[in-house]
């Protein structure tokens, strides 16, 4: 499973000593960038010594701070792989044959092809939920759940999915929620209206679009709470957002897995239900009704 130098720093926060926390939170505070500046620069801003900041990458697990920027270029050359990258590197899935597998148990997929795929499933699922934070899951769901607030929600290439399928869920039990349009004069109309009191949804995973970037700037200028979903390398539009939410992206073919992604997106629609409670009820049953009325079901 997938683990970037920024988790790695923030697990071992605990192992520093004073002032290579300082360190460590002038690294996470710029990160990516600020582990590309001069020792001299982050001692600068760390407030401490240039020997502290050789100190901390070493109580990090590297042999010297070269090897920590040298960890984060290889962990840079990962967020921007795509699936033809990805494949070369790989090679198409190799799930192993039906006598390597063994005997599937009463109840397991019994092509072994599936089974490894069932594996990584689970998995990349269970390590996302594993590493969300309770405190950034709570906060996202007490943004969604405000009615105060209207939710803006957009998606990328695929992950316009995810988007359209967590737009579509909050419309059925809360007012005021609306997906990025298509067409760009409708788009730009969207942006436009971006306001204090909105929460903006964004899925951006690797290779990342610039204008998820673009879209959370805009959404904190104008006062606005911004929730990012993507991958554990993160979206540059991570460093404007007030939550986000990582999810695992490990499949068995070249194409990063959305599962996950998909499963905490229900998980937080039933959370951000709950939440809301009997008004998110009474809201169902009203457009139930309206949509028997007009035969839209």
């Amino acid at each position: 499973m997938s683990s970037t130098l920024a988790d790695e720093i923030r697990t071992r926060l605990g192992d520093l000593s004073p002032a290579e926390r300082k360190v460590a939170r002038v690294l996470l505070a710029g990160y990516p960038a600020a582990v590309f500046e001069t020792v001299a620069t982050i001692a600068d801003r760390a407030s401490v010594s240039a020997p502290t900041v050789l100190r901390c990458a070493s109580r990090l697990g590297f042999k010297g701070f070269p090897d920590l920027q040298a960890a984060l270029r290889a962990e840079l050359d990962a967020r921007t792989a795509s699936p033809i990258t990805l494949y070369a590197h790989s090679g198409p899935s190799q799930s192993g044959t039906p006598e390597e597998s063994g005997t599937p148990e009463e109840g397991q997929a019994s092509n072994p092809e599936l089974r490894a795929a069932l594996s990584l499933v689970q998995q990349a699922v269970s390590q996302t939920f594993d590493e969300i934070a309770p405190r950034e899951f709570d906060d996202a769901v007490q943004l969604l759940s405000d009615p105060r607030r209207r939710v803006h929600v957009a998606g990328g290439r695929f992950t316009h999915l995810l988007a359209q399928y967590l737009g579509l869920h909050l419309t059925q039990f809360r007012d005021q929620v609306q997906v990025l349009p298509d067409r760009d004069v409708e788009r730009t109309s969207f942006l436009t209206q971006l306001a204090r009191r909105d929460v903006t949804v964004l899925f951006d995973y690797r290779r990342y679009e610039p204008d998820k970037t673009v879209i959370a700037e805009l959404a904190r200028e104008r006062g606005g709470k911004v929730i990012v979903f993507t991958d554990p390398w993160l979206s540059p539009a991570a460093a404007h957002a007030d939550v986000v939410l990582t999810t695992q992206v490990t499949s068995g073919s070249p194409y990063d897995s959305l599962t996950p992604a998909l499963a905490l997106v229900e998980s937080l629609v039933g959370a951000v239900l709950e939440r809301i409670g009997d008004k998110g009820h009474e809201r169902m049953k009203l457009s139930e009704s309206v949509a028997r009325r007009t035969g839209l079901i």
